[in-house]
Formats: structure tokens, sequence, C-alpha cells
């Protein structure tokens, strides 16, 4: 037994009160015989013995209502008896991811979610102490008007959060309490891959699945741009999940380029040359479903001319021969706007350059690099055969090469690494390699990935006007990312700005293509997207969740009722004001029947 206010025990002592009173009354005066009542003295003799009991069972009555109405002030807690609940930790985990807004049954997965958190939260008393976490692991502590208040206010995110992260901090929150009864209360539509990484705590967890199947769904997994910047044509590449045939769309801006109709399996390919320029959005959608959020996706693209480009002799002649495609397939021209050549032989930039092919000559390139303000320079030679990883070009390997050796504090971008090491790097204007273009020092130019790969590095690193960021920045909704520098705002599709102060930010919680700004010209994008697992709407059970989650202090509910009843369940002592008052009321009507008894019995 525990008591919230063991200092109103003290009334008891009010019980002796009517064990005082009832001793006093024995106390009996001089008797004086008049001969006219002697004829009552057998009466009396006869009920002496009544009257004792009822006085002694009055007595009784008003000491143990005395001490009732003691105990109960002193608001007691006792193992297995009373009514409600004891003074409880409490952290509500309300799942409001994008999957939550699917409609099931007509109505949004996340309305009836929202209402249980409500009702377990109405069912808090003043003693407890409360949280709400959401997906996104934001935690809020407060009274039970205050956390009801602000639920109102939650909607879907339109990402898919953290789910296993919101668990953790939920888990923090009740385990830093001081109440000894801690319980963690999830409402969730059980998406399979959301808690696929979740770990169990150490705390009571009761879980909330509503019954009921997923809705069919399709969903547009991933819209690529190939290349990223299109001079001025390009094709658009797109991933959809479709249990049967549908209907697509594609659009740039908000004029559509394309429609058609794919089967189950099929990808979408489509090569477009839009009267478009600069940066553009593009979107890929599909016929509305019950899971709206993924039947559209984005993606960005620059749109321009073909750069002109001049591969100097230095560099080889596979660099010329790859040259001369992307010029026949028109996504370059013959022209000076950048150069292909060794660092010997480089007078400005943009370039991509090459070690050059005289040993002799690394001392010059060396000089040259650092004139043309590149923080980098050739190191010793490495003979020893190794293999490429980034850049598309995994698996590419690598006889020779010289080590790059930061020569400065400028940025630069690492594009590929060979045995552990920068093979090509990148930065404002120019693209870097560590071994010449040639099959003797590497197998690149004989490889099916070196004109494509030689197409990016002229469209996104050379052929970009000045400032202009190489490629879109992927990003899920409010996940962090680094802008590049200069930038001073970001505009969504719909023309709205917001200034940025720092090069790190939150991408924007909105789906969709933002782009950068440098004063009023687009240098950039960033395109948001929701990531493809939350288009998986398979879903655990509550009975498999709930030990997923804290084993076998897990307890599984479809139903709200049943799910906030489980989420006390866990206390031992219960409040026990209640039976003590009822227990004061009847011994209350008690006393006062035995009262009337006793005055009908005297007359």
């Amino acid at each position: 037994m525990s008591f919230l206010a063991p200092l109103y025990l003290l009334l008891g002592a009010g019980a002796a009160i009517p064990l005082l009173l009832h001793l006093l009354r024995r106390n009996i005066a001089t008797r004086v015989d008049f001969p006219a009542a002697r004829y009552l003295q057998r009466a009396e003799q006869e009920h002496s013995r009544s009257l004792r009991l009822r006085n002694l069972l009055l007595m009784l009555l008003r000491v143990l209502l005395i001490l009732a109405i003691a105990l109960a002030a002193a608001r007691p807690y006792l193992a297995g008896f009373g009514v409600g609940h004891g003074p409880t930790a409490l952290a509500v985990v309300l799942d409001n991811s994008l999957s939550t807004t699917a409609v099931s049954g007509g109505s949004p997965m996340f309305a009836p979610l929202r209402d249980a958190a409500r009702d377990m939260l109405r069912a808090a008393t003043p003693t407890d102490r409360l949280w709400l976490v959401t997906a996104d692991g934001r935690v809020r502590g407060g009274t039970r008007e205050a956390l009801v208040s602000e639920l109102a206010r939650v909607t879907p995110q339109q990402g898919a959060g953290d789910l296993p992260l919101a668990l953790r901090r939920a888990a923090a929150a009740v385990q830093g309490s001081s109440l000894p009864s801690r319980a963690i209360a999830v409402a969730t539509d059980g998406q399979r891959s959301a808690w696929t990484s979740a770990s169990r705590v150490d705390v009571p967890v009761s879980v909330l699945v509503p019954i009921g199947a997923p809705p069919r769904n399709r969903a547009v997994l991933s819209v690529d741009a190939d290349p990223a910047r299109w001079t001025p044509r390009g094709a658009i590449l797109a991933r959809v999940d479709a249990k049967d045939s549908v209907d697509y769309r594609v659009l740039i801006g908000t004029r559509t380029l394309a429609r058609g109709a794919i089967a189950r399996g099929e990808p979408v390919q489509i090569h477009v040359s839009p009267p478009e320029r600069g940066w553009q959005a593009l979107r890929v959608e599909l016929e509305p479903d019950d899971f709206v959020a993924d039947d559209s996706r984005y993606a960005a693209v620059w749109l321009g001319p073909p750069p002109g480009v001049t591969a100097d002799p230095s560099a080889g002649p596979f660099a010329a021969t790859a040259l001369g495609t992307l010029i026949s397939d028109g996504r370059a021209t013959a022209g000076k706007d950048a150069r292909i050549a060794g660092a010997d032989a480089v007078d400005a930039l943009p370039a991509l350059i090459t070690p050059p092919a005289d040993p002799v000559r690394l001392g010059a390139a060396n000089r040259t690099l650092s004139r043309l303000g590149i923080p980098w320079k050739f190191g010793a030679v490495d003979a020893s055969s190794t293999t490429v990883r980034g850049a598309r070009l995994d698996g590419v390997t690598v006889a020779t090469r010289y080590r790059l050796v930061r020569d400065g504090t400028a940025g630069s971008d690492t594009l590929a690494v060979a045995g552990g090491e920068p093979w090509i790097v990148a930065g404002p204007g120019y693209v870097l390699t560590a071994s010449r273009l040639d099959p003797s020092a590497t197998n690149l130019p004989v490889r099916a990935a070196f004109v494509p790969w030689l197409a990016d590095m002229v469209g996104l690193r050379l052929g970009a006007p000045p400032g202009d960021v190489g490629a879109p920045i992927a990003a899920t909704p409010g996940a962090p990312i680094r802008l590049p520098a200069g930038v001073d705002a970001i505009e969504s599709a719909a023309g709205t700005r917001t200034s940025t102060s720092s090069e790190r930010m939150n991408a924007p919680e909105e789906r969709g293509v933002w782009f950068t700004l440098k004063g009023s010209r687009r240098t950039g994008a960033i395109v948001v997207n929701a990531p493809p697992e939350e288009s998986s709407l398979d879903r655990l059970p509550a009975e498999a969740l709930a030990p997923r989650l804290a084993g076998d202090k897990g307890r599984a509910s479809s139903g709200s009722g049943a799910w906030v009843r489980q989420a006390f369940a866990s206390q031992s002592r219960r409040p026990a004001v209640t039976p003590l008052l009822v227990l004061a009321l009847l011994l209350l009507a008690a006393e006062a029947i035995a009262v009337r008894s006793s005055r009908s019995a005297a007359a």
C-alpha cells in the first residue's frame, strides 16, 4: 500500500472521539431509588444487554466511518484493489507516416489512429505524466488537455518518418520518470517496412493495429532524367509497381509531354526534346487509387544547348573518338566551351584533365593545376592493379595511376576511388582523372560505360553555367541536405520562395521540386520524394508486432477500448479512494439506521 497524501492519515486520530464519548456515558451519577419507579427495574434489566450492544455498534460504526474518511483523504493505492489506475508515466506513439493516408473503409487510416490516441489521453488522470510522440521522433510533453489540443494539430507527414526512433524516444521519456508505473501505447497502421529495424524496449508496450487488409496499390517507384542535363534532348525512365495495366502521364512543369499505358512489370521509357530551357520540374503520375500519395513522383532536369567541346591530342585518341560519338549524337558540338586535355596542355577551365603523357612533364602539370586553382596535384605513380568504385564505373580496372594529393582547401567532390584513394575528382569547372584515358593505364576507354561517363562529365560538370549545380539534389521530406555554395534561396515549382542562410538545411516537408537560386537565377534543383518503401502497404498484425517491440511485455489490440485498458493494465496498484468513499457512505447509512432504531426503542 502507498499513499499520495499520507499526512491526512492524522485525521484517523478522530476515531478516538466516539470511543471517548462511549466511555464517558458509562460514568453513572449517584443513584436515588424512588419507590414509585421500582417497577421499571425489571424492564431495564431485561433491555440493558441489547442497549449495550446497540451502543457498541454505534461506536464501532462511527470509528470506522472516521477511519474510512481519513484513509480516503490520504489517497491510498492498493495492489489488485481499487478503481481506475495508479499514477503512470505514459507515452503515446502516433504513427502519422505517409502510409497512414491510405484509404481503408472509406476514410484514411490516420483518422481512427488519431481518434484512438485521443481516447488514450482522455483516459489519463491528473496524476499521470504524459507524452505524445509522432513518427518523426518529435516528443511533446504536457497535461492531458494540452496534449489533446496538440493532437488535433497533428497531420500525416509527406514521408516515412522513423517509427523505431519514435519508440526509443518514448521509452527514454517514460524511463526517466520517477513514477513507479510506466507504459508505451503505440497506434500504427502496422506497415511492415516501417518497423523492420525496430528493437525491443524494456517497457510494457500496448500496440493498436486496426483490423482489415490494406488497399490494393499502384505506385511510381522511381523517375530519372537521363542524363540529368539535356542538351537539349534526353530520356525519362520510370519504374512502376502495378498488379495490372495502368495509364500514365508525363509532365514537364504543367505541360503534358506524353501519355500511355503500361502492362504489369514494364518500365516507362520515353525520349523527348522539349522546347523549354533552364531548370524544369518533371512528374510521372498514374491514375489515382486508394493511396494517392505515391501515384506521382518527381524529377528535375536542365535543358539547354549542347556544349562546345574540343579534345586536345594530349588527351589521347580514345577521348577524341568518344567525343566524336557525342557530337554525332547531338549531345555536344565542336567548340571551345570546354576542353579534354592533358594537365600539361590545359590553359583554361572548364576542362576534363588527364595526367601528362610524359612523366617528365609532371612538374609542369602540377604547376598548371595550381595556377588554375585546382586543389589537387599528381603524386607518385602506383602500378598495382585495382578496381574502381563510383561514378557508375564500378568494375573498371586500373593498371597505372598517379596518387592524387590534396593541395589546397577549396571544396571538391570525389567521384570515383581506386584502391581506396581518389581516382576521379571534380570541382567548379574541372574534372581531374588520376589515370590517362588509355587502355595501358585503365580499361575504361574500351568499356561500354566510357561514352555515357564522358557525356555526364561534359554535360553535368563542364557544360553547366558557372555556379550551377551539376545534378539535382535528391532528398526525402525533412531530411538534412547540403546546398551548393552561394545559394541564397529556394523556390517551389509554384513560385514560393524561402530564403536560406546556411549551406546545411532540412529538405522541404512537401514532396515536389524546389529550385535553388542565386539572386533571381535558378542554379539547381532539390527533388523531394517519399522513399519507395512507403509504397509497400503490407502490414504486420498487432499480435506479431507487439512481441517484436517489447517481447513478453507487448500487448496487442485491434480496438480502441481494449487498447486503452491494456495500456494501464500493467499497473499493480490502483487508487482505493472510490471504494473507501462508498464504504464511508454505507457506514453513515448504517449509523443513521442504528440511531433511529435506538430512538424508537427508547420511545
